[in-house]
């Protein structure tokens, strides 16, 4: 019996094109398995932005942000000084973190990269990333407020610094490792010095994604509870000195939200808006800003 010359090459043909075809549709699969728990991801947090918006908007009106919080049993009132007291917190806490944050990735990434030294700072920094907020809180009391023997905007500062400093050096250590070393080698060719190098050359470049690590770590630092609860305690006044008790509005979410009163639950859910709205801007107009620049 005769084989045809061709049946070995239709096999082989018809074989290639049906693993193709499983390829493709496996391919397709995958694809759009990927693309449903995308979607599944935005599940929660447009689940949560909805629900604040529902229970937070009705009581949104300029009083809330000009006025101070309601005595016991009455209605109106505001959250102003919360939301002064966590602006100055937060403020506080990048004073004491940034310029430390960024300075130790400077040096642990520009001149001392390989070092123990820098090796024992990123071990430090990545173990505190894990660390608890309330730990940082007690720390802060034991270091601020029993040295000072009063509860301040300062120690509540204080505790968010510690609290966000990892998050700053670790992000500008990214940050610095993304210039490419030639930018680095035309500098030293043309004659300049390491420093600056640095503050010319790889500080502009690496500006935008340091600053997003800033914008995580003001975002992180204005909703944290703990810490201030430990340091900041709460006022129902406005702030007139960082060395005095001061409000936030994680604190006085806290503290609303637990009371048998409805209108103080539904100002916490409006505090809860204002916080969302706040971190939610300061992170967008952070990309706008700082959004690298294409030449």
């Amino acid at each position: 019996m005769k084989t045809s010359r061709n049946g070995p090459q239709n096999f082989f043909t018809t074989g290639g094109k049906q693993t193709s075809r499983f390829r493709l549709l496996k391919n397709r699969f995958l694809t759009g398995l990927c693309i449903i728990l995308s979607l599944l991801t935005l599940v929660p947090l447009l689940s949560i932005v909805i629900l604040v918006i529902r229970n937070g908007a009705p009581l949104l009106s300029a009083d809330l942000f000009t006025q101070l919080p309601p005595a016991p049993g009455l209605d109106g009132g505001g959250f102003g000084n919360a939301i002064v007291g966590t602006v100055v917190m937060v403020g506080i806490s990048l004073i004491f973190s940034v310029p430390i944050g960024i300075l130790a990735a400077i040096y642990i990434n520009e001149y001392a990269r390989a070092s123990r030294l820098s090796a024992a700072v990123r071990f430090v920094a990545k173990l505190m990333t894990g660390i608890p907020s309330i730990i940082c809180g007690v720390f802060a009391f034991a270091a601020v407020v029993m040295t000072t023997q009063k509860f301040s905007a300062l120690a509540g500062g204080v505790a968010l610094s510690i609290l966000i400093l990892p998050t700053i050096l670790l992000t500008a250590e990214q940050a610095l490792l993304g210039v490419p070393e030639a930018y680095r080698e035309a500098a030293f060719g043309v004659g300049a010095t390491p420093f600056q190098t640095i503050w010319r050359i790889v500080l502009p470049e690496a500006l935008p994604a340091i600053m997003t690590g800033v914008m995580l770590a003001v975002a992180r630092a204005t909703g944290e509870t703990a810490p201030v609860l430990f340091t900041a305690l709460f006022s129902q006044n406005w702030i007139h000195s960082i060395m005095e008790p001061s409000a936030s509005l994680s604190v006085l979410i806290y503290n609303f939200a637990s009371l048998p009163n409805d209108h103080l639950v539904s100002m916490a859910w409006s505090a809860s808006l204002v916080l969302v709205t706040i971190v939610t801007l300061t992170n967008v107009l952070a990309q706008v800003i700082f959004a690298p620049k294409h030449h």
